[in-house]
């Protein structure tokens, strides 16, 4: 299927407080975001037209700009209504939401103080991420890019240049047949893959990495609690990657990987069963619900 063009497409994009229209919501070459990565963004789902999570993303994008030293010139109840026109302007029910922040063109060198701070909110058609066979479980990669040390890169922030890593990382473990890639971080720790977060089924128990150097993903915090309410025992620690062979399922979770299994890491295979087809379904049931609804049975 032919790839259309993200700059060639119809529609209307939320840029800087006004809707424009999908191919003229441009920026200069000169933007300090595309030279330096002073830019960061959200990923986003709508389910029959609800943005899930809406809140607790919106606030991850404000926290994440002051991590990289800038404020967003809106408050969290102005870009939680963006988003919702642009979901709403778009006429799609089910769609990928991506606000993002960054840098203007006034000033382009390493400081850049003066430059004005811009907001862009768009929507699409996406599907899971994986696909519609994702069932039958991915497969991944152990990449050789590491995840980096907290005090050499913000790490809790969801900064546009860290993600420059998951796509080296995952572009090599697709060249070599796979869907994508596990990262480790700089002490060879398991760490995430290169958009999502990981889950480790080991005796009954949901294991998953302290995420210390990685974010601490919404769907993450979503599943966990979505197990809670299962009675499962949660396990957040360090994992080693030889440990990964004692897991009997393992599975993923991300706004755009929602919850996928995992089939294959490496040289080790795992089938999804009971525990991640119970987690899939729960949070399949959840993201549909009326957000009020959803704070109250998966608060984070």
């Amino acid at each position: 299927m032919a790839l259309v063009p993200f700059d060639d497409r119809d529609g209307q994009i939320w840029y800087d407080g006004h809707m424009v229209p999908w191919r003229d919501a441009k920026l200069h070459v000169l933007s300090h975001g595309l030279h330096y990565a002073s830019g960061v963004f959200e990923g986003e789902r709508a389910y029959g037209g609800n943005i899930f999570k809406l809140r607790a993303h919106t606030e991850r994008l404000l926290a994440s700009a002051r991590i990289l030293g800038f404020e967003i010139p809106y408050s969290a109840e102005q870009i939680d209504e963006a988003c919702r026109a642009v979901v709403a302007a778009s006429g799609l029910s089910e769609a990928y939401v991506r606000p993002i922040a960054w840098r203007g063109a006034e000033q382009l060198s390493v400081s850049a103080q003066q430059t004005k701070i811009h907001l862009a909110i768009a929507t699409w058609a996406w599907p899971n991420l994986f696909g519609d066979d994702r069932m039958k479980g991915v497969r991944l990669d152990v990449a050789k890019w590491k995840r980096p040390h907290p005090e050499t890169a913000p790490t809790a922030s969801k900064a546009a240049g860290l993600y420059m890593i998951g796509t080296l990382a995952k572009h090599e473990a697709e060249a070599k047949g796979f869907n994508d890639a596990l990262m480790l971080d700089w002490r060879g720790h398991v760490a995430e893959a290169t958009g999502a977060n990981v889950f480790f089924v080991m005796d009954g128990e949901l294991h998953t990495p302290t995420p210390d150097c990685f974010l601490d993903g919404i769907t993450r915090r979503t599943v966990m609690s979505l197990a809670r309410g299962q009675q499962m025992k949660i396990v957040q620690r360090t994992i080693l990657p030889e440990e990964m062979r004692h897991a009997s399922e393992v599975f993923l979770a991300g706004t755009a990987a929602e919850v996928t299994p995992v089939r294959q890491i490496g040289e080790l295979s795992f089938t999804p069963a009971r525990v991640t087809e119970a987690l899939l379904g729960s949070y399949e049931k959840l993201v549909r619900m009326e957000p009020a609804a959803v704070e109250a049975l998966a608060p984070i």
